[in-house]
This record gives C-alpha cells, structure tokens and sequence, in this order.
C-alpha cells in the first residue's frame, strides 16, 4: 500500500497534509514516508527469515542518515561504492561489519579506511584492483575479505544507463575470465577469497534474467569448488524496479515472489550438489527499498502557452531530479491539492537554464500558478544526483512519521554553496 494518499482532495503524508509542509519548509523539497520505508524493507526481512540471508541496502540510491539509521535499526547492513558512504555508515553507529563495497575505482585511502573499520567484504571488479587490494592489506598487516563481481553476460532489458551486466559495461570481472581472477585472487598473499557477486542492472520489471544470472553464479562456484577455493556467500545484487506509474509499464515483480523463487533455486543447488552445505545469501537492494519512500514536492511559478508546447514552470528542476533530463525517465506527477477546473497538455520544466531541464512531458494537469504538485515515487536516485547548477542550493529533506514531521536535512542556501570558495588576493 501507499503511505501517500489524497485525503479530502488533499494529498498526505501517512496522517501529515502536504500543504502544511510546504508553508512550513517551502519548496521544493523531498518528503518521505517512514511507514513505507519500514514496509518496503520487511518485505527483504520476511521473506529472508530463517535462512542465513543480509540485506545490504544500496546506499547510493538515498544515503540520507535518517533513512540509513533507520534501516540499521531494522537489521540492515549495507552496499557502499565510496568511502564518503562508509564514513556515513559509521556516522549513525551502524556495523561496518556489515558493510560490502562495491565499484570500479577503489582508493588506496578508501581501501585503507574500510579495512581499518572491518567490513564484511570488498566486491572486486578487476585484477588491478585485486593487486592494490592484496599491497594495501598487506602493508596494514592485515588480509582482506574479497568476492569477485562477475559480469555474467545477462541482458537486464533495462535502460542502457542503468544495465550493468553486459560485455560492454565497465563493471566486473568477464564471465569468462572469472576462473582465472578468481585463481589469481586466491594465490594472492594477504586477500581471503569469502564470496561471488553479480550485479545485472537496475529497475528490473521481470526476475527472469536475475535468475538466469543465479544459475551462471551456481555453475562458476561449483567449479571453483573443484579446485578448492570454496566460497562462503553468494551476492545477488539488487536491481528490483519499481511502479513509476507509466501508462503500459509493466508491474514490478514482487519481492516475496523473486526471493521465494531464488531461494528455490538455491535449496535445489545445495540439496544436488552441496549435500545441504550452508551459503550465506547477500541482497543488495536499493531503489525497491526507497523509490516509492518519497515525493518531490514544488510549486507552480508559471503557466507559460506556447505554439507547440505549453509549458508549467516549477521550482524544482533538473538539479534536483535528475532522472527525466539524463534517462528520459517517466516519473507520475501529480497536483497536491485536487482541483476542478479545465486541465490542459503541460511540459512541466524548471527554472535551470538548459532545455533539458524537464521533469515531464505531455501532462494533461488541472493546475494555476501558484499551486503545488508532487513527482511520485522520487525517494531514489532524487536527492542523491542532485547537484548545484545554477547556484542553486538542495532541497530540503522532510520525514513523516504519522502526524509528526522531521527535518532531515536543511535546504541549502546560497551562502553553503560558496563558503568553500575563496578569491584571489
């Protein structure tokens, strides 16, 4: 179910009036749904009980500590792709043991800080990586946890932005040259070879292609088996997709119903050819955590007609949602405060001076200056792409919890933006 539904004509947060926010906080801002965060994790916790199985939540999709500190609560541990993500990890308390570290371009620094707190695994990608790993560690006197994400060859059928998992892609060691990184990594002396990863892509509608990718993984850690380098977890990355509310799309697979299947598979696997040895299962979920978590709230500046197009001015802009300018992504928007009235075709666009700064096209919007609209399901890849252009400061960050509303994160002002900045004397 949605936490965000209209009440009266009126859109809420859980028990929280939208309006009420946006005269308190102003606009535009991300308002989030804690009800619904809690929701969207149990449904990873509830289908993984009693099975050995860690949800590591894909940080990079919203890392805001609020939403981190509370998912850590809930038993969360975390996939990371920077040392500025660890280092927020560690900000709310949270098990850097629990922590896996993926991406293409890991620091010496970044290697450093993350063996020095302990965490789970590093997900590596290449044997270059595998060499500054193994020269890291041993210079600490230590040895460090690795899994090899392997690039299993899989099409995800998924924007081409967002597809991981093909020859083309810079991420993970090639399917066919796993067996040798793997042998290579295993040789190496101050890298302990603990787990496999494979990550395929992201807003994935349909598991069929995460599973064919699982089935590749179980034939590679079979073979590895028969040479004695015997893996203790398993890493199916994340990449469920989400209901953006497109006119055709297809729904998203549920997640009982992927990890009921998967966990088949699995318990097949093990049953015929592991005697029911135990695997540690590892989720790397991100955007079906948070998508539908949060709205992007923003107010009408202008109604501007047009020849071809007529165009609704919002406040908010591609600065602060990046998704519809850089994958042409359809995001549901929709009027806070429902209105009768004669609705006409809108390009909603903001004020960034670039023609691709569009949040949606084509809009068939009821709406007059001044009133205020939501983009639906912007609690991923929203706050975490925003930047600066134009000079201009982030959103604010809202978190309702029934009728209680909390900042987050305060909105930027113009003074943030350049405190770091100096002239020349």
């Amino acid at each position: 179910m949605s936490h965000f539904t209209y009440q009266d004509g009126v859109l809420h947060a859980e028990s929280t009036p939208l309006p009420q926010i946006a005269a308190q906080f102003g606009t535009p801002t991300y308002v989030y749904s804690k009800a619904q965060l809690l929701g969207n994790y149990a449904a990873y916790a509830d289908a993984c009980a009693g099975r050995d199985a860690l949800v590591c939540y894909a940080m990079k999709a919203n890392s805001n500590l609020a939403i981190l500190d509370l998912l850590a609560h809930q038993g969360a541990g975390f996939d990371i792709v920077s040392g500025g993500e660890l280092l927020r990890v560690l900000a709310i308390g949270a098990d850097p043991g629990k922590v896996i570290f993926s991406g293409v371009g890991k620091s010496e620094d970044e290697m450093r800080l993350a063996l020095e707190h302990g965490i789970l695994c590093f997900n590596v990608e290449s044997i270059p990586e595998l060499h500054r790993l193994n020269f890291v560690a041993g210079a600490m006197g230590k040895r460090a946890p690795v899994s090899l994400r392997v690039n299993p060859n899989v099409d995800a059928k998924t924007h081409p932005y967002i597809a991981t998992g093909l020859k083309a892609n810079k991420f993970g060691v090639a399917f066919d040259d796993a067996l040798d990184t793997y042998r290579t990594a295993h040789a190496l002396p101050h890298l302990d070879v603990v787990g496999i990863d494979c990550h395929i892509g992201s807003q994935l509608l349909d598991d069929a292609p995460l599973l064919e990718a699982l089935d590749k993984l179980i034939d590679l850690i079979d073979t590895l088996s028969h040479e004695g380098i015997v893996l203790h977890h398993l890493d199916i990355g994340g990449g469920l997709g989400v209901d953006y509310g497109e006119v055709g799309e297809a729904a998203p697979v549920p997640v009982a119903d992927y990890l009921g299947r998967l966990f088949a598979r699995i318990d097949a696997w093990r049953a015929r050819s592991h005697g029911g040895r135990p695997i540690k299962v590892i989720f790397e979920p991100g955007r079906s955590i948070v998508g539908n978590v949060g709205v992007l709230m923003t107010r009408v500046e202008y109604l501007k007609p047009g020849v071809e197009k007529n165009f609704c001015i919002v406040d908010a802009a591609m600065n602060d949602m990046m998704r519809p300018a850089m994958y042409q992504a359809w995001m549901k928007m929709a009027p806070v405060v429902q209105r009768d009235g004669n609705a006409d075709n809108y390009d909603v666009v903001g004020p960034v001076c670039e023609s691709g700064d569009w949040l949606a096209r084509d809009r068939v919007l009821s709406v007059e200056a001044g009133d205020l609209l939501v983009m639906h399901t912007a609690g991923a890849y929203g706050m975490t792409m925003a930047s600066n252009y134009n000079t201009r400061g982030r959103a604010a960050e809202i978190l309702v919890d029934g009728d209680q509303v909390h900042v987050v994160r305060q909105r930027e002002l113009p003074a943030d933006l350049f405190k770091l900045e100096s002239v020349l004397k």
